[in-house]
């Protein structure tokens, strides 16, 4: 049975678990199921292995349950919706609901949810007792869903650096980020010619050294300061690009202090940006790093991105 404040039979929920990521803790979690189980018919499972939530949220739309509730990063969440949109959106799709436990949790962070996983599990409760929802608007880059950001090329190859560094033992800190970025952008990056080739119905080709493409705004946080390439990114709107046409170290550094100012105004001679669009293709000659809500996955030539309104009810 579906969400509704006066039934009497238990909503059926799954509480999906990263006992890796880097704010879950045991307590959070304890909080969390405790109190869920109090309001629904709760199964709890850990995360073993990349992956895993996907399949557990497959399984979970794929046995009617009602709700799943992600207690992770972004990584965690993005893997939840893709099961959960394994065979598209429906009505018989189960809820999402979100607690942050990573190091950055963008998604949850632009629903406005609390950053506090305690906290979080409070509005969560408000929200099953009031059937409290949103229904939200995501993308598809060929065939895998992300709730927030992607990209091709120089933004993906940061993430991959930061990973790999993460992976040695370095801790998740605005300051890794912006080093690694640093690195990526003096010693490795394409700068002289333009990598990217973005192509969409109606407008002739668009060259491009950088290409973020947002579903929502901020794209992502250095630490609490939000990040804002595309300002007007909704989940209620199709996608965003913010693109440079030319990576010179002066354009760079300048539209940098543009996305970081709590006001932005993104604008210059050789910027792209792209509010509002349904459907769009990035391509490049050579396989270049490819990211999805801060992921890396792997390395691809082309990537075609689609909005898709009215993907997903989550509680908010």
């Amino acid at each position: 049975m579906r969400l509704a404040a006066d039934t009497l039979v238990p909503m059926r929920a799954l509480l999906v678990v990263n006992p890796k990521a880097t704010a879950t803790t045991e307590r959070a979690r304890d909080v969390l199921a405790h109190a869920l189980a109090s309001e629904t018919k709760l199964d709890v499972v850990h995360t073993t292995a990349r992956g895993h939530a996907m399949q557990l949220a497959r399984q979970a739309a794929a046995d009617g349950l009602d709700l799943v509730v992600a207690l992770g990063g972004d990584g965690t969440v993005n893997e939840v919706v893709n099961g959960l949109l394994t065979n598209g959106p429906g009505p018989g799709v189960p809820a999402l609901a979100v607690v942050p436990g990573g190091s950055t949790n963008v998604f949850a962070r632009a629903l406005g949810l609390p950053e506090s996983p305690v906290e979080a599990t409070g509005d969560l409760l408000e929200a099953l007792r009031i059937n409290r929802r949103r229904t939200l608007g995501l993308a598809l880059a060929d065939d895998r869903w992300f709730t927030f950001c992607a990209g091709l090329g120089l933004d993906a190859a940061v993430v991959r650096r930061t990973d790999r560094r993460r992976a040695k033992g370095r801790k998740a800190t605005p300051t890794l980020f912006v080093t690694e970025a640093l690195r990526e952008f003096f010693l490795s990056a394409e700068r002289k010619t333009p990598p990217l080739t973005l192509t969409r119905e109606g407008a002739e080709p668009e060259q491009l050294g950088l290409a973020l493409v947002c579903n929502t705004a901020p794209w992502t946080y250095l630490g609490g300061r939000p990040v804002l390439p595309c300002p007007e990114a909704s989940f209620d709107t199709g996608l965003d690009v913010f693109g440079l046409r030319r990576l010179r170290t002066a354009t760079t550094l300048r539209h940098l202090r543009q996305i970081l100012s709590l006001e932005p105004k993104v604008r210059g001679k050789h910027l792209l940006a792209l509010h509002d669009v349904d459907a769009f293709t990035i391509s490049a000659q050579t396989p270049l790093p490819f990211q999805l809500d801060g992921d890396d996955l792997g390395e691809r030539t082309s990537v075609t991105f689609r909005a898709v309104p009215r993907a997903l009810d989550v509680l908010v």
